[in-house]
């Protein structure tokens, strides 16, 4: 974490890390060592995504250096920042190591150290052996060399990579930071977490400490020593009757000098170094004119012209109607249509129907009919010009077959039959979401050697009796549905095939 501002997310991290080192004082128990071990690992991703973030960062630096060789100083600079904060880092690590070993190692079951609620480990390892006064001395001298780096740039620059000691609470008597964060009752885990806490805090002030120097060499820089007249139009293909309009201007143009252009024999008005060609399209096919551009030279001498070819195609108005399933419009169900004309924005684009209803914008519409026969879509652009007309077929949507058990037919086993209670009415084939509703059925039950039973029921779900009877089913029964009566989205009620359904 590095730079006078911190994330809401660097924030929570520090803010809880100070509560859990207040809590160990009265107790350590699981719940807050595994705390100590997410915050850790978390930290450690931190790390890792920004190990990710320099490296990108030295890819670019790298190939900026290569095109400017006069700045290959600042990509040294950085590269001795990423050494000082490596060798404090691999210090961290040699620490880590020696903790983990003497806190019994990690254990699997619970993917943290041993002993990681140990309350003397740390304070033999850091205080007593003094390493925590090296650690410290290494911290303070990484980030004095890391600002010194910097230079001018350090102004403002505010790391999170310090030593500084926690201030007392009232009534406490105040500690160093080696105390205070590695010394008596600070348990193992905690120890661990606040290590990568301080690898964190180290990459991220190398990650700010880089970038600073990036800057130096991706600043922008232009050399204008190349021209070339260019002239842009938000389109080269017009409709008849429409207006062709371009820009034209000199690449690495100056805003401060007008250049004098003229295309076709006319004067073209310039703004901010901008001229601005404007000219009503007439006559199919490719229509080319020729210009010129003169710009005063720097150096006192005559203008310097250039010339400014502009070509732009003329055509017939026209337009493209797709319809997205098929080229027919149904009844009773949403129909999305494409709407598109070459040389004309969407949103330009006007769409009306005749023989139904059509909604929409940006080229997608949805039409919307109500009685067989055909319908008309028309597409106008600006002005109420008309580009293009396309005809439909309006059709029901077709007849839904009858399943029970999963078939329309056939045979099936009497254990299959017997376990069904509803009657279906299923569209095969057909691109849309088209649901139907069975209303009424007859229902057939025939056994071997007895008379026919007979039960009508309303909607799709099978009787109390139609259940009864078909429990009773056995091989060499036939069970036959018929007087099939289904609803669709249309809203009309349509008579579909019978089903033979034979036992085995």
């Amino acid at each position: 974490m590095a730079g006078g501002k911190e994330t809401p997310r660097q924030r929570m991290i520090g803010i809880l890390y100070l509560v859990l080192l207040g809590l160990i004082a009265l107790n350590v128990p699981e719940n807050l060592l595994d705390a100590f071990k997410n915050i850790t690992k978390s930290l450690d991703a931190s790390t890792k995504n920004v190990n990710t973030s320099l490296a990108n960062t030295y890819s670019s630096f790298e190939t900026k250096v290569k095109a400017q060789p006069d700045k290959s100083k600042y990509l040294a600079a950085a590269k001795a920042a990423t050494k000082m904060t490596d060798d404090l880092n691999n210090y961290i690590e040699e620490l880590k190591k020696e903790l983990t070993d003497k806190g019994g190692g990690i254990n699997p079951e619970i993917d943290d150290i041993n002993a990681r609620d140990n309350l003397d480990i740390s304070s033999e390892v850091m205080i007593n052996g003094k390493k925590a006064d090296v650690l410290k001395e290494k911290i303070e001298a990484t980030r004095a060399k890391l600002l010194e780096l910097l230079g001018k740039d350090s102004v403002g620059v505010n790391f999170s990579l310090n030593a500084n000691a926690p201030k007392a609470n009232a009534g406490m008597q105040q500690k160093n930071w080696q105390e205070a964060y590695f010394g008596d009752g600070i348990p193992l885990g905690a120890t661990i977490t606040t290590l990568a806490k301080i690898e964190a805090d180290s990459k991220n002030a190398e990650n700010e400490v880089v970038k600073k120097l990036y800057s130096n060499v991706d600043k922008a820089e232009v050399t204008l020593n190349a021209f070339q007249a260019v002239a842009v139009a938000p389109s080269s293909y017009v409709l008849a009757g429409q207006q062709y309009t371009a820009d034209i201007y000199l690449t690495a143009y100056d805003s401060h000098s007008n250049p004098t252009i003229t295309i076709g024999g006319s004067s073209i008005p310039t703004t901010n170094g901008v001229g601005k060609y404007t000219v009503t399209a007439s006559g199919e096919g490719i229509h080319t004119v020729n210009g010129t551009l003169s710009v005063k030279s720097v150096d006192g001498s005559a203008p310097k012209t250039y010339n400014v070819p502009i070509s732009y195609m003329v055509a017939k108005p026209s337009a493209v109607v797709s319809p997205d399933k098929m080229n027919v419009l149904y009844i009773g169900v949403p129909n999305p249509v494409s709407v598109s004309a070459p040389g004309v924005p969407k949103e330009s684009i006007k769409v009306s129907m005749s023989g139904g209803s059509i909604s929409g914008s940006a080229g997608h519409y949805t039409a919307t009919v109500t009685s067989i026969g055909a319908a008309k879509i028309t597409v106008s652009g600006d002005k109420g010009m008309v580009l293009g007309t396309s005809e439909f077929r309006v059709k029901r949507i077709p007849d839904p077959k009858a399943q029970f058990a999963g078939k329309s037919g056939g045979s099936t086993s009497a254990a299959n039959i017997r376990a069904q209670n509803r009657l279906f009415a299923k569209l095969e084939g057909f691109d849309f979401d088209a649901k139907f509703t069975v209303t009424r059925f007859t229902l057939l039950v025939i056994k071997p050697r007895l008379d026919p039973v007979i039960y009508s029921g309303n909607g799709g779900e099978l009787t109390g009796a139609m259940t009864s009877a078909l429990n009773t089913v056995t091989p060499g029964s036939t069970v036959v549905f018929r007087d099939i009566v289904a609803v669709g989205p249309d809203g009309l009620s349509r008579p579909i095939d019978a089903i033979v359904l034979s036992a085995n």
